[in-house]
Formats: structure tokens, C-alpha cells, sequence
């Protein structure tokens, strides 16, 4: 790996990551060492200053991650960390095993994890307050001795400092006479509030003099709060973990605290134009993880500039600035308007232009588009995650004929059951397309399953731009759930041609039937963004 580091660690603020090891503590999140590989090419290209990797010595997956970074990772903004404990009790730091993976992981950076709550010192590490200092002392000047430049997280900090506020300042100091750049507080359990974190920072900043660093967890909501109101108060080294993974209920979202330092405090923390890569960044590590992207997150959610009430939009159409908080491109995101049965005549103009249709000229075709919109809405259907859906409508009132590509005849779903078995469906489609009638039979393990590989099957000699298509993802809500097994159905099916998605969406009394609506749709829609004609 190579990487520029900054070479005076308390000249410049420290944008610290720790997706990689405190974001992969999250319930039900597991990294590969090739995820980790990718999430930190991620990372960097975000700007962060440091990426620490993972506990090499104590996991085998992090020792592999380093072993493989030092030939396979090229960064042009970070520097990588390695994360580890100080030496046991009563071992020297040079004879520690741990310790020593340290340093051949060959992170330039090491950052230690020390007790600083003497509760913890006497009862989880079983040794004396003086013991545990020397642990500090004696670790960060061997390291030192090996041209490792040192970090310390002094665990628990804010529970140890209500306690002993005395000790936990030792700690600290310990760290920064031995040779520790910075000394990162961490509220290890979350329970902090912005106004006590601050009052802390402060005492702590006029006690040592040292460059201090935050780290929070978010289980009071505050933890960006908390991570902005330790920099007001002197902390020059954030840490935080992409879309605020982490154990519990996560860390400080790393993109809220550099958006908010940027844009709100006016404060560059990351290089120039990097900040615009965020939203890309967020949803693309989101696919690594396999974590769904949160659509409310701030700044780079999906919704976090999205506009649904009619009222809004009327106001938006005049000035976008009315009613949001900042430009969304400024972190690479986009400015939405929703449809639904609240949307009124500017909804469907903004929405309109999103798209790439001037409707604003005329008035009538707008009120038929409004008026469907909420007719539709009214019977189940919803427009507001399903642009692909709206699109077709526009279209289809623009044009006066919906988009198609093929006259279906017919089709059906048989699924059968055997007992030695699991259920296995059966669709056949008769439909007409290049001029000539089409029958093809798909299998499935369900019935949307079946129809999708017989829809393709009859479609593809005509349009084999429908094999670059994929099925992504495939969600049903029974929306009146009192009447049961008779209930109407909305399915939403995502499309993929590998650069983009889009959804559509169908409804209906029968489940198989919406979800054959959205289904079809998403392969006209997808033949439609190719630019293919009817054949």
C-alpha cells in the first residue's frame, strides 16, 4: 500500500474512519476481507484522512486485510491505522504478541485502545490504576521506537471522567508525554448529550493541552451532535463510520459530521470537491455491506431532498431554495418531487421536468396527469418510489398510447406441489411481437419467478437488449389487511441494467397479477431507456 500521509498529525483536523473494525461490529453485517479492500478504495476516494483497518493479531481477517493492503491499495488521500490494546499487565510491550502484530501489519498509524474508566482498569482489566498507565506509557513509546506514529482511544472516557475525572486525565497524559499525536475521548456507551460533551472537551483541552479527538456512539440520536459539539469545543480528530454503522445503534455517521462541518460550520475538512462524491460513496458501500441504503439519512438518503406535499411544490417551482436546508448537489445528491394523491399541478410540472418532460405549456395535460395520479393513488398504486411507473403514465397521456413493445394474448401460473419436494411454477405466455406470435413456457421457484422466464423467453429473439435486464428486488404490501386472503395486493419490482435501476409498480386483487403489471412494465420501461424501437 502506499499512501501521503500527513507528516505533523496535530497540524491539520483528522477526518478518522472506522467503518472497517467499529462499523463491522454492526448486528448482522459481516465483511469480507475483499469487501474491506473495496469499502477503503471507497473511503478514499471520499478524502477521509485515516482508514483504520481492522485488529490485526487478534482477528485472523484483519491480519489477511493488511497483509493484502500493503500490495493492493494505492491511496492518494488516507493513511491507513492499525487498531490494537495496549501491552498486558506485566509484559513488556516489546515481548506482547499483540503489540507486535501492530507492527508488522505495516500501518504506518497505530491506534490504541486503552482503559481511562479505573473501574475498568480494577474490574474488567484486573490490575492497578499505576499498572495501567505504564500499559499506556510503555506501548506508545515501543511503537514510537518502531517509526509508528500513535493514536489513543481512551475507552469509556465520559463514564470514567464523572467517576474520577483525576485518573482519566492521567490516562490521557501518559499517552501525549509518551509520544501519542492525539488522544480521541470516546463515549463508549452512547449515553452522552452534546452539552456535557462539550463542557468535557473544554476542561479536558485547558487540562493537557494535547490534541483531542472524538469518538461517539449514537445511543442517545446524539452522536453527530455530540461529534460537532466536541470540535466547537477544541477536538481537532473526528472518528466516525460511513452511514453510521456500528454495534447497537450504530456510530456517528461520518458523512452527517464532514456535510455539516463543511456546509454548515464552514469548516474544509475533506479535499477540494470531494464532499460532491458522498452520496455515490454511501450507496455504494451500502451494495458492499449488503446493508439496504437508509432513504432518510441525512444528505445522502434518498428522500432527504424529496418533496411530496402540493403546497411545497408549488413553492419549489418558484425557488428550490424555499424549502431546503442546502443545495443537494453539494454532496452528490438530487432534488426529487413526489407523486401522490397529494400532489397538485407544480408536483407533477417539477416531477415532469425530472424526467425530461416540459409540461408546463399545458394546462390540460397536466390536470389529466393530476387527476390520474390521484385516481391511481386512490386504488392502491404509488408513484413516489416508482419514477419508472409515472414515466409510462406521462407517456401515455403525452402520447395518447402507452409505451409497448408486444400485444399480449394471454398468460397463466400453474404451481405444483410434490411431496418429496419444494413448490415449482409453471407460466406460459402467448403474446405477438415482431410480427409473429410468440409461445414460451419458464419455470420458477414462484409464480413472478415463472413469468419473468417466460416473459423473457418469448421476448428475447425479438429484443435481445432484454438479457442486459435484471430482476433486483421484488416487494409486496397487502394494503387492506382486514379483509384477509381477498385483500388488494401492490407489488414493487426493481429492474437493473447494470448501470441503473428503476421500479414499477402494479396492483391488484390477485398478487400474481400486480405483480405480472410491474413485471411488464419494467421491461418496457428498460427497452425504453435503451433507445430500442418497436419491432
Amino acid at each position: 500500500m502506499t499512501s501521503t500521509p500527513q507528516q505533523d498529525g496535530t497540524a491539520a483536523f483528522h477526518v478518522y474512519d472506522t467503518t472497517l473494525r467499529d462499523g463491522a461490529q454492526q448486528e448482522g453485517l459481516s465483511l469480507s476481507v475483499q469487501d474491506k479492500l473495496a469499502i477503503a478504495t471507497h473511503l478514499d476516494d471520499l478524502g477521509v484522512s485515516y482508514i483504520e483497518g481492522g485488529w490485526p493479531g487478534a482477528i485472523p481477517k484483519d491480519t489477511e486485510f493488511f497483509r493484502r493492503a500493503a500490495t493492493e491499495l494505492t491511496f492518494r488521500n488516507a493513511t491507513l491505522t492499525a487498531f490494537g490494546a495496549t501491552r498486558k499487565a506485566g509484559v513488556a510491550a516489546a515481548d506482547d504478541p499483540q503489540v507486535r502484530a501492530l507492527v508488522d501489519s505495516l500501518a504506518p498509524v497505530v491506534t490504541l485502545v486503552a482503559k481511562s474508566d479505573v473501574r475498568h482498569v480494577e474490574r474488567a482489566l484486573r490490575t492497578t490504576p499505576a499498572e495501567n498507565l505504564a500499559m499506556v506509557a510503555d506501548t506508545v513509546r515501543y511503537l514510537r521506537s518502531e517509526g509508528r506514529r500513535v493514536f489513543l482511544d481512551a475507552e469509556h472516557f465520559f463514564d470514567g471522567y464523572r467517576h474520577d475525572p483525576a485518573y482519566a486525565v492521567e490516562v490521557l497524559r501518559a499517552a501525549l508525554e509518551s509520544g501519542a499525536e492525539v488522544t480521541a475521548l470516546c463515549d463508549t456507551n452512547g449515553g452522552m448529550l452534546p452539552v456535557e460533551i462539550a463542557d468535557v472537551v473544554h476542561a479536558v483541552h485547558e487540562a493537557t493541552r494535547g490534541a483531542l479527538g472524538i469518538h461517539c456512539h449514537n445511543d442517545t440520536g446524539c452522536a453527530v451532535a455530540n461529534s460537532l459539539a466536541a470540535v466547537d469545543a477544541g477536538a481537532v480528530h473526528v472518528q466516525g463510520t460511513l452511514n453510521g454503522y456500528g454495534e447497537r445503534t450504530g456510530n456517528a455517521d461520518l458523512l452527517t459530521i464532514v456535510a455539516n462541518l463543511e456546509l454548515k460550520l464552514g469548516r474544509k475538512v475533506l479535499p477540494a470537491g470531494r464532499l460532491a462524491d458522498a452520496t455515490r460513496i454511501a450507496h455504494a458501500v451500502s451494495e458492499i455491506t449488503n446493508v439496504p441504503p437508509y432513504s432518510r439519512q441525512p444528505y445522502v438518503g434518498a428522500s432527504a431532498f424529496a418533496h411530496k406535499a402540493g403546497l411545497h411544490a408549488s413553492a419549489i417551482k418558484v425557488d428550490p431554495d424555499l424549502y431546503q436546508h442546502t443545495d443537494p448537489t453539494t454532496v452528490g445528491n438530487d432534488m426529487r418531487m413526489l407523486v401522490s394523491d397529494m400532489a397538485g399541478r407544480a408536483s407533477i410540472e417539477l416531477k415532469g421536468k425530472e424526467l425530461g418532460f416540459d409540461l408546463g405549456g399545458d394546462r390540460e395535460l397536466v390536470t389529466r396527469v393530476t387527476d390520474r395520479v390521484k385516481a391511481m393513488e386512490a386504488a392502491g398504486y404509488t408513484f413516489e418510489a416508482a419514477d419508472a411507473s409515472f414515466e409510462l403514465l406521462v407517456r401515455e397521456e403525452t402520447d395518447g398510447a402507452r409505451p409497448t413493445y408486444y400485444d399480449v394474448e394471454s398468460w397463466r401460473v400453474i404451481t405444483e406441489s410434490k411431496p418429496a419436494g419444494d413448490a415449482v411454477s409453471e407460466a406460459t405466455v402467448k403474446l405477438l411481437a415482431g410480427g409473429e406470435r410468440q409461445v414460451a413456457t419458464g419455470e420458477g421457484n414462484g409464480p413472478v419467478n415463472a413469468l419473468d422466464h417466460a416473459l423473457r423467453k418469448a421476448l428475447l429473439p425479438v429484443y435481445p437488449e432484454l438479457d442486459k435486464l435484471s430482476l433486483v428486488d421484488f416487494k409486496v404490501r397487502i394494503l387492506d389487511a382486514s379483509k384477509g386472503t381477498d385483500a388488494v395486493t401492490r407489488v414493487l419490482i426493481e429492474t437493473s441494467d447494470a448501470s441503473t435501476t428503476w421500479t414499477t409498480v402494479g396492483v391488484g386483487a390477485n398478487i400474481v397479477e400486480a405483480s405480472w403489471e410491474a413485471l411488464r412494465d419494467g421491461l418496457v420501461y428498460g427497452l425504453l431507456r435503451q433507445g430500442v424501437a418497436r419491432r
